[in-house]
């Protein structure tokens, strides 16, 4: 995939469930524990300071307040796929599963797996940090 329109179709075209298209945005909801649980993943466009495009994959956890940081730093180091981030939403600090990716080492397949991935493991850290909530 060399860009987010390709990435656009694909998803269009795929059993993903897309609640929000922006330019270079888009919001996919995935339905988790037999339709009694939703996490919404995020891609969109990232460009670097040589021009090259990333797409990020991200999903909303929790409110950053009552976030152990030791805990959340100490889940960075274990994970292999996503890493941790802060970011504003309506002006409140939440933290993010977030994976970034160069367009041209993506495969339909591999978009697809990391979508699930990164929506699975949000869900149980979301799970985890909000006493089995499910707050987005």
């Amino acid at each position: 995939m060399l860009n987010f329109e390709q990435i656009r179709s694909h998803l269009a075209g795929s059993d993903f469930r897309i609640t929000m298209q922006e330019p270079y945005v888009l919001c996919v909801e995935l339905s988790l524990d037999g339709g009694r649980r939703h996490q919404a993943i995020f891609l969109s466009e990232l460009e670097d300071d040589d021009g090259r495009h990333f797409l990020r994959v991200s999903s909303v956890i929790a409110p950053i307040t009552g976030i152990d940081c030791k805990r959340a730093l100490a889940f960075n180091w274990e994970s292999r796929v996503g890493y941790l981030a802060i970011g504003d939403l309506d002006g409140v600090p939440w933290i993010q599963l977030c994976e970034n990716r160069p367009y041209e080492s993506l495969s339909p397949a591999e978009l697809d797996r990391l979508i699930l991935e990164i929506g699975g493991m949000g869900d149980r850290m979301e799970r985890a940090l909000s006493a089995g909530g499910d707050l987005l």
